[in-house]
């Protein structure tokens, strides 16, 4: 059956459709799915945000990590809420298909693949960056690192998800506990004075010591200041594998965003208070070389270095699950090619973990521009964080008394406040990478023109989205009549 026509059944779509296309249920609690989304993000503060203080010096970063902090948390609030209204492993697809039609969800969905798909293709490369620093096996940063980065952690996936997210969890309590051994170490060489060491650009409207480019510095860090909570927003994927997910994707992301929070505020002023924002400014290695003054490598930087290689592992591990989980869904429900969301026997969907990861693998050894991927990522995460804040602002307008097992504090007010933000952040990444942020509209268009042209007339309605938002159409035609 499809939605374009409600009275037909095709081939594709028998009684077995959705027995060919499940994930394996109840295979993680919230201990586990609290670990996921601090696994999404935890490379995050080990390289990439100290950019940001190339592009608005301290002040300008902080000012931009706490503003992408508050949007953030205002999203995930929303999000807590809409996953305990449709736990599904469709995630932000599901909420805007509900809440802005199929044109919505497919907006929402693609953008979201977008940003899981460029992601781990990225932090492939920089693991074979860390790889060759340490001078592990005598490799060098290449497509074998990246490849076996591909076919091992892909490995574990279609092992089986309960496997996958132990070997998460484990992973980056590592990298966890490391940022924590850095902060201490760090912070024993903390001087405030090195906080504001960048030179001032006098020409730049409204600057200082804190804000050496400005004021307009504040808005170009934006970008930078999302790499400390970048992917949090994934959890919700995991909603068909939860048990009791209304109750457990809500608590789930609410811990993860605290502890991601603790550790951003934590590493931004170690990092920056003891080598000074100056000297890591354009460091690949941020953290290593705030405990490296002279240059040379101590006890905890060594620590440091390895464990920065665990959260690269862990946040690349992690984003091939979501990538893995947005994709099945949309593909089971007919937004993408419908052979895509077959589950193998262990009930992994075992051609939405291969596809991504041949596309992610190609563009690793094809550009070796991490940066440029990262970007992209952004880009589409910005995108998708917009559409998923003014769902949750329809559905509360729409139909206020929906059952919701879990409400977000301040209601429309908090998601409002997450649409805002995300609207800036869109904006900002064009004033870093003008490429990156093309690019990620060139993939757009293409696949706004395939949905467009052929897969929102094949659209399959028994899919859990599909028919949780045809089931709001009914109930909204019996009200008028």
């Amino acid at each position: 059956m499809t939605l374009g026509n409600q009275n037909a059944r095709t081939p594709a779509e028998g009684d077995d459709y959705l027995e060919r296309r499940t994930l394996r249920r109840g295979s993680a609690g919230w201990l586990l799915l609290t670990g996921l989304g601090v696994a999404y993000v935890v490379s995050g503060d080990y390289s990439g945000w100290n950019f940001g203080l190339a592009e608005g010096g301290f002040g300008g970063l902080g000012i931009a990590m706490a503003l992408m902090g508050v949007m953030y948390a205002c999203m995930v609030f929303s999000l807590a809420e809409l996953s305990s209204v449709l736990p599904t492993a469709g995630g932000g697809y599901g909420f805007a298909r509900r809440a802005l039609g199929p044109w919505g969800g497919f907006l929402t969905g693609t953008a979201i693949l977008i940003e899981y798909v460029l992601a781990p293709a990225a932090i492939s490369i920089f693991i074979g960056d860390y790889v060759e620093s340490l001078g592990l096996f005598g490799l060098t940063s290449g497509w074998p690192v990246y490849l076996a980065c591909f076919v091992v952690f892909i490995g574990i996936h279609l092992w089986g998800v309960g496997e996958a997210l132990r070997f998460s969890f484990v992973v980056t309590g590592i990298a966890v506990a490391a940022l924590v051994v850095f902060a201490v170490a760090a912070l024993t060489d903390f001087d405030p004075s090195h906080l504001d060491d960048i030179p001032v650009d006098a020409s730049a409207f409204g600057a200082n010591s804190w804000l050496p480019m400005g004021v307009l510095g504040i808005w170009a860090a934006f970008p930078f200041g999302m790499w400390f909570f970048l992917g949090v927003e994934g959890v919700p994927l995991a909603a068909e594998e939860t048990k009791d997910p209304a109750r457990t994707l809500p608590r789930a992301i609410r811990w993860s965003m605290a502890i991601l929070v603790v550790l951003a505020v934590v590493t931004f002023f170690a990092a920056a208070g003891a080598r000074g924002s100056a000297a890591i400014q354009e460091a690949g290695n941020p953290l290593v070389a705030a405990l490296q003054p002279d240059g040379k490598a101590t006890a905890w930087s060594r620590i440091v270095n390895y464990a920065g290689l665990a959260g690269l592992v862990a946040s690349f591990f992690s984003l091939i699950y979501a990538g893995s989980r947005q994709l099945f869904a949309l593909s089971r429900a007919g937004y993408l090619p419908r052979f895509l969301s077959l589950t193998s026997r262990r009930k992994a969907p075992y051609l939405g973990l291969l596809v991504p990861g041949a596309i992610g693998f190609a563009l690793a050894a094809a550009t070796g521009d991490g940066a440029r991927m990262l970007n992209v990522a952004v880009f589409g995460a910005t995108i998708s964080y917009a559409l998923m804040s003014l769902s949750h602002i329809v559905l509360r307008r729409r139909e206020p008394e929906l059952a919701r097992p879990y409400r977000t504090p301040g209601g429309v007010l908090t998601s409002s406040v997450a649409l805002v933000l995300a609207c800036a952040a869109l904006v900002a990444t064009f004033l870093v990478d003008v490429t990156a942020a093309l690019i990620a509209l060139g993939v757009y268009v293409v696949a706004l023109g395939y949905f467009g042209a052929y897969s929102r007339r094949h659209l399959v309605a028994r899919a859990p989205e599909e028919e949780f938002a045809a089931l709001a159409a009914a109930e909204a035609e019996l009200a008028r009549d």
